[in-house]
């Protein structure tokens, strides 16, 4: 796809390197030992940036799985439920730009513990009410709280990183989140179960999912405490103005005549950003309500509920770190493609199928191959761009999440109350061909040996 060796090439040649020397040959095997050693030498920040991660996944499955339960248990219906998860998508999008041109100004650390100490408040408010204004509002806020993270972890990660580490700690990024967060589903389905034991009430009670809610507001907290000890950088508004260096990561006090000259790549922003409009709103619709969709047709607790989707989780994750193998032998767009037209009659197989097993594999192939292009589709992106636009891009790329989170939920609500509970995969499959076809259509037919647009 290009002539330069692109990053996510360079993580697959670092991984590959691991195995170097033959079979049974005592060096080699210690030149490997050493090399997976030093690749894990990563600096400290990257590791407070994974363990918040961490706690960001638990945070979000514990909160899928119980909210939208909660909010059932309570008598409302599919429609105010896509509503009510469709409204922290609608708080990020209102405040990514504000809170991107803020954490340029502050500077991240101070913007993103704002964010992990706001957070647990909003998601205890929605575990403590019952009225439906508070809920939306509650979710709304919420939002908006977690929008910092959004829009500063992966500009944070690949400040941080290395140009060869870079695809594999995004990665391992998608893995911790995705992957090793998925076991919050234990929890979210432990936790009804073992308060309605204690409290002699119905797993599936209002009660009992409540505690649910309130766990996930806990894990939020305790993992965001550690961010105190992230290394604050200066702002980027007051980088901006400070002397030139000689050091080749820090870019001039004055732009060069080049850069100045340098048109904004309107283009190549539109082809990025309106398949993954479209891409997002057929995962939001199906991603957002899956569980309830598990509950509705299958009638299902929340402790199999959880089991179900932390082995979908987990073991995605594990999938995920198989990404720079892939594009160590593919191009980004052929796999990020093909994946979608693949995920597409998954989407039709779990919506439409009567029997719960052959929904769950569906389901868990669908899980498998989505987190196999997380890192795959952020490293295509940024690549596209000069460092000049990642991180408006990045910004963008949030407001398009958003968007497609918020439309997308409710949709798929409307869909599966007034039509059926299969309509919103159908739906969701339609999107993620047309998505396909117009990454397929922009960056498709490039030869290998093309620059990339800037």
């Amino acid at each position: 796809m290009s002539s330069r060796p692109d990053l996510s090439q360079n993580a697959a040649r670092s991984t590959d390197r691991l195995g170097d020397g033959p079979p049974g040959n005592p060096q080699g095997d210690r030149g490997s030992r050493q090399n997976l050693l030093s690749w894990l030498q990563l600096p400290r920040d990257v590791y407070l940036l994974l363990f918040y991660t961490l706690g960001k996944g638990f945070q979000l499955t514990i909160g899928t799985l119980d909210i939208n339960y909660y909010a059932h248990s309570l008598g409302y219906q599919p429609d105010f439920i896509g509503l009510l998860s469709a409204l922290p998508a609608i708080g990020s999008l209102i405040s990514a730009v504000p809170v991107g041109m803020l954490a340029d100004r502050l500077g991240y650390k101070p913007v993103l513990l704002a964010s992990a100490l706001s957070m647990p408040f909003f998601l205890a408010m929605i575990g403590l009410t019952s009225a439906a204004p508070l809920l939306l509002l509650a979710a709304f806020l919420q939002g908006i709280a977690s929008t910092a993270y959004w829009v500063t972890n992966v500009p944070l990660l690949i400040e941080k990183t290395s140009e060869e580490r870079r695809v594999g700690v995004l990665a391992l990024n998608s893995f911790v989140l995705l992957g090793v967060g998925s076991l919050g589903n234990l929890l979210g389905g432990a936790i009804p179960e073992l308060v309605a034991r204690l409290l002699q009430v119905s797993a599936n009670s209002a009660l009992a999912l409540r505690w649910g809610v309130l766990s996930a507001s806990l894990v939020s907290l305790l993992f965001g405490l550690p961010l105190w000890w992230l290394h604050s950088a200066p702002p980027r508004a007051s980088r901006a103005g400070t002397a030139p260096t000689t050091t080749a990561l820090q870019a001039p006090s004055r732009p060069s005549t080049g850069e100045t000259r340098e048109r904004f790549p309107l283009t190549v922003f539109a082809q990025l950003l309106v398949p993954d409009l479209i891409f997002n709103m057929g995962e939001g619709a199906v991603i957002a309500l899956i569980q309830l969709f598990f509950v509705l047709r299958f009638s299902l607790l929340p402790g199999a509920l959880g089991l179900i989707f932390t082995i979908s989780g987990l073991a995605g994750g594990l999938f995920s770190l198989t990404a720079p193998l892939f594009v160590h032998r593919w191009r980004k767009i052929k796999i990020i493609t093909t994946v979608m037209y693949t995920s597409a009659p998954l989407m039709l197989l779990i919506g439409y199928s009567p029997i719960l097993l052959v929904a769950v594999l569906g389901e868990y192939t669908r899980s498998f191959l989505r987190l196999l292009i997380e890192p795959v589709y952020t490293a295509f992106a940024m690549e596209q761009v000069s460092e000049r636009y990642r991180g408006r891009l990045s910004g963008f790329y949030s407001m398009t999440w958003s968007i497609g989170y918020s439309l997308g939920p409710t949709v798929a609500g409307w869909l599966q109350t007034y039509v059926n509970l299969s309509a919103a995969f159908l739906f969701a499959a339609v999107c993620l061909v047309i998505a396909a076809s117009l990454l397929l259509a922009a960056f498709g037919g490039r030869p290998v040996g093309a620059p990339e647009p800037r």
